[in-house]
C-alpha cells in the first residue's frame, strides 16, 4: 500500500491507495500513525487470519460514504449503518491537490467510479491556521447519462475511531453526547461505549452489530435535542476526536462497528432519517454540508477550545463581537410580551442608569392583546404606542442607547390578514396542505416574493424606527420539509435553508453593522450555518437564575463566549444574593439584562451597576479567552458549579452554590471533588501559567465579602449561604 501521509497543526492524517487504486482514509488523530492498530485481530491470531487484513481494508476506510438509488451493496452493513455505500466502496483515487490559500492548507481529492455509477467525489479539507480543526465537505457529480438518485452523502467518515493503544472500547472509550432542549440547553453527558450498546463483545474476533449510536436532528430546529456536536476520546491513547455540523437543519452522526473498529459518519440530512434525497441529472452535483473536524487530547476543555478559537476564524466580521455591548431586553421575567410606552419609560431610564448601551423592545409592539396566531405584518400597535413606536425608539436613542426590536419574521400566523390572501407556495407545504405548527405557517424563502415581504420588514424598522438591533425569533418547528418544487420534502428543506443563510448575507450586505441575535425559543438553533453570520445567540428561555448557571458554565460548547447571550434578571422579590448570582450568570458571555431595574432597592440596583461596569473592564479578554473548566462540565444536578475563561496570563472564574428543593444537591460531592456544603477546593493546575505562584481576586462583589483561600495550585471558597456566587481573577 502507498501511503499519503499529512502532518498540519497538530493533526496527523495518513491515506493508503490500496493496490486496486482504492483511496482509504487511515489516521486522522493527535498520535502518530501506527500501521499494527490497524488489523487486531487478537493473541490467538492464526497466519491463515492475516489474509482479513486486505479484506478489512477493502471493505472499509472509505474517505467518503456516498449511496445512490439501485446499487447493490455486498458487503455487511446490518440494519441502519452508512457504510459499504454505493458508489462509496466502488470509488477509486483520480488525485489530490495541495495548495496553500489565506486561511490554511487546503487538499482537495478526487475519487471517481468509472464502471457502474459514473460519478465523481471531490472531497475538500480545509486547515485554519492556529487550530487543530479541519472544515470538511464533499461533491458528487454525475457524470453519466441516466439521473441518479442521492440518498446519502457523509462530510466527514473516519474508521478506526478506537484504534490507538491496547486496551479494548470498553475500557478506554468515552462519548460525550451534547443534549439540548428548551430551558435545558448545554446538558453534556458522558458515556462508554458498553453504556450505548457498542460494547466490543468479541475482542479480537470479526464483530459486526446492528446496534448504531445515532444522533439525530430532523427539522428547522437544528438543536433542539442535541447541539450539532460530538465528541469522543481515547483514555489509553490521551487523544480525543471532535465535531462540528455547520448546518441549520436535518443533520445526522452515527458511531457504530464494523470489521473490528468502530468508525463514524457525519452528515446532513438523510433518506433514512430525513425523509431526504437528491435526484441528480447528467452533470448535476451535490454538495454535502460542511462539517468542522479536530483533534485534541482526551480533554473536552481542550477540544471546545479548539473549537472555540475556529469558530471565531469562519465567523462573519462585525463590530458587536469586538465590542460587546451589553443588551437590555424587556422580555424575561419582566414585560414578558407586553409592552406600552408607559411600561417602557421607566425601563428605559433604568437601564441607562446601570450602563446598558441596548436596549431592545421584545415581542408584543405589532399587536393589541393576545397577538400570537396573528403575527406576519408587523406593523406598530397604537394601543400599545399611542404615538407610534418612534416615540419609544427616538427616547432610547436620547438616552445613549440603540434601541432594538423583537420579530419572528419565518412565519405568519393562521390568523393574519395577509397570510390568509397569500398563494400556497409562500409556505411549506404537505399533502397538498399547508403545514400547521402552534397556529403559525411556516414561511418558504426560496420564494421571491416572501424575500420582497421580510426585506420590507427588515427596511422599515431599521429607517423608519431607527433601530440597530432585531432580535430575531423562531417558535415553531415545520418538520420533515416541504414537497413544493423539491425531490424530496426534505430536499425542499434543505433548499429553504439555503436560501434563507442567502438572504441573511443579503441582509448584512445591505447593513454591515446591524445587530441581529439568533433565537429559537432560546437556544434551539445553535449552529455555525447561523452563527457564522449571526453576531450573537440567545442561550435559553430558563426562567430559574439559579438554573441557568449549568447553561453559563457550560456555553462553550455551542458558542463562542462573545456570541453567548445570558439573561441576568434581578427579580422584583429577592435579596442581594440573588442579584449577584444573576449577574455572574452572564457576565462571562453577553450580558442580556433584564428584570424591573426601576422596581429595585438602591442597595440591589447598584449591585447591577457595578456588575455591568466590572464587565465592561473585562469584555476586552472574553473575546480572546478559550473555556476553562476546572471541575469539567456541570450537571443540572450540581450543588457546585464552576465555569470561567483562560487566556495566556490570566483567567476568570464564575463559582456558583445552589441548594434548591427537588435537586439531588450531594451530586458534586459524590462525584470526588473536594467539597462540603460549604466549601469547594478548585484545581488551577491546568492554567498555562500555573506553577508560578497563582494569585486570586474576587472582582464582583466588591462590597460583600466572602471567604476563599489559594494553596498553590488550588482555590477553595467558603459559600455559608444556599445560594451564592461569585467571580474571581486568577493571575
Amino acid at each position: 500500500m502507498e501511503y499519503i501521509r499529512i502532518h498540519e497543526n497538530g493533526i496527523h492524517i495518513v491515506f493508503g491507495i490500496t493496490e486496486k487504486k482504492q483511496l482509504k482514509l487511515l489516521h486522522f488523530s493527535k498520535a502518530e500513525f501506527c500501521e499494527a492498530d490497524l488489523c487486531k485481530l487478537g493473541p490467538e491470531c492464526k497466519e491463515e487470519d492475516l489474509g482479513r487484513k486486505q479484506q478489512y481494508l477493502d471493505e472499509a476506510f472509505q474517505l467518503v460514504q456516498v449511496n445512490l438509488s439501485g446499487y447493490n451493496r455486498p458487503y455487511e452493513k446490518h440494519g441502519n449503518k452508512h457504510i459499504v455505500t454505493a458508489p462509496g466502496y466502488l470509488l477509486t483515487y483520480a488525485g489530490m491537490e495541495d495548495s496553500v490559500n489565506e486561511i490554511g492548507r487546503k487538499l482537495t481529492i478526487y475519487q471517481e467510479d468509472r464502471e457502474v455509477t459514473h460519478v465523481r467525489v471531490e472531497t475538500v479539507m480545509q486547515f485554519y491556521r492556529g487550530t487543530s480543526v479541519i472544515r470538511m465537505f464533499s461533491r458528487v457529480i454525475n457524470e453519466g447519462a441516466e439521473v441518479q438518485t442521492l440518498e446519502y452523502i457523509s462530510s466527514f467518515c473516519y474508521t478506526g475511531i478506537e484504534k490507538e493503544g491496547k486496551s479494548n472500547s470498553d475500557a478506554k472509550m468515552r462519548v460525550r453526547i451534547p443534549y439540548n432542549g428548551w430551558q435545558k440547553e448545554m446538558s453534556i453527558k458522558e458515556y462508554t461505549f458498553g453504556d450505548l450498546g457498542l460494547a466490543q463483545t468479541q475482542p479480537g474476533v470479526y464483530q459486526r452489530t446492528s446496534q448504531v449510536l445515532e444522533v439525530t436532528n430532523t427539522g428547522n430546529w437544528s438543536s433542539k435535542k442535541y447541539l450539532p456536536l460530538g465528541y469522543v476520546e481515547n483514555t489509553e491513547a490521551h487523544t480525543s476526536l471532535f465535531w462540528q455540523i455547520e448546518h441549520n437543519g436535518s443533520w445526522h452522526y452515527e458511531i457504530s462497528d464494523q470489521n473490528t473498529h468502530f468508525y463514524v459518519c457525519v452528515s446532513g440530512p438523510t433518506e433514512v432519517q430525513s425523509h431526504w434525497f437528491k435526484n441528480l441529472a447528467p452533470g448535476e452535483s451535490f454538495t454535502s454540508v460542511p462539517v468542522a473536524v479536530g483533534v485534541a487530547g482526551d480533554s473536552f476543555e481542550e477540544a471546545i477550545g479548539q473549537l472555540t478559537k475556529y469558530r471565531r476564524l469562519i465567523r462573519r466580521t462585525n463590530r458587536d463581537d469586538e465590542n460587546l455591548p451589553v443588551i437590555f431586553n424587556d422580555y424575561m421575567n419582566c414585560l414578558f410580551g407586553n409592552p406600552t410606552t408607559e411600561k417602557e419609560f421607566p425601563l428605559i431610564d433604568a437601564a441607562a442608569e446601570c450602563g446598558c448601551e441596548y436596549f431592545v423592545i421584545d415581542a408584543g409592539w405589532y399587536a393589541p392583546g393576545e397577538w400570537w396566531d396573528s403575527v406576519g405584518e408587523w406593523q406598530e400597535c397604537r394601543e400599545r404606542f399611542p404615538n407610534g413606536i418612534k416615540e419609544v425608539t427616538d427616547y432610547i436613542r436620547q438616552k445613549g442607547m440603540i434601541p432594538g426590536v423583537w420579530l419572528e419574521l419565518e412565519v405568519m400566523g393562521i390568523n393574519c390578514e395577509k397570510a390568509k390572501k397569500a398563494p400556497d407556495d409562500w409556505f411549506f407545504v404537505r399533502h397538498g396542505k399547508r403545514v400547521f405548527d402552534r397556529s403559525r405557517y411556516q414561511l418558504d424563502f426560496r420564494n421571491p416574493a416572501v424575500i420582497h415581504h421580510v426585506n420590507e420588514v427588515i427596511d422599515r424598522v431599521v429607517r423608519e424606527y431607527g433601530v440597530g438591533y432585531i432580535k430575531m425569533d423562531y417558535n415553531i418547528e415545520p418538520g420533515i420539509g416541504t414537497e413544493i418544487n423539491a425531490d424530496s420534502v426534505g430536499q425542499g428543506l434543505l433548499e429553504h435553508e439555503k436560501a434563507y443563510l442567502a438572504w441573511l448575507d443579503d441582509v448584512f450586505t445591505r447593513y454591515p453593522d446591524l445587530v441581529i441575535e439568533n433565537c429559537s425559543s432560546g437556544g434551539l438553533r445553535i449552529d455555525y450555518a447561523l452563527l457564522s453570520r449571526y453576531s450573537i445567540q440567545s442561550t435559553s428561555d430558563q426562567e430559574d437564575y439559579r438554573n441557568y448557571a449549568t447553561i453559563a458554565a457550560n456555553l462553550a460548547a455551542g458558542v463562542t463566549p462573545e456570541q453567548g447571550a445570558v439573561w441576568s434578571y434581578p427579580m422584583r422579590q429577592g435579596d442581594k444574593e440573588e442579584v449577584i448570582y444573576n449577574m455572574i450568570n452572564a457576565m462571562l458571555a453577553r450580558i442580556h439584562q433584564s428584570g424591573h431595574l426601576a422596581e429595585l432597592p438602591v442597595e440591589r440596583k447598584d449591585l447591577v451597576k457595578e456588575g455591568i461596569a466590572c464587565y465592561k473592564c473585562i469584555r476586552v479578554d472574553i473575546k480572546k479567552a478559550v473555556p476553562f473548566l476546572p471541575l469539567d462540565v456541570a450537571d443540572n444536578e450540581d450543588l457546585w458549579v464552576c465555569g470561567g475563561l483562560q487566556l495566556d496570563n490570566k483567567a476568570y472564574l464564575a463559582v456558583w452554590k445552589r441548594k434548591m428543593e427537588g435537586k439531588n444537591n450531594d451530586r458534586r460531592l459524590r462525584a470526588g471533588t473536594e467539597c462540603t456544603e460549604t466549601t469547594l477546593s478548585i484545581p488551577l493546575n491546568s492554567l498555562p501559567f500555573a506553577g508560578k505562584g497563582i494569585k486570586v481576586s474576587c472582582i464582583y462583589p466588591k462590597n460583600e465579602p466572602v471567604k476563599f483561600e489559594v494553596h498553590g495550585d488550588e482555590l477553595t471558597v467558603c459559600y455559608d449561604k444556599p445560594v451564592m456566587a461569585r467571580l474571581f481573577e486568577i493571575w
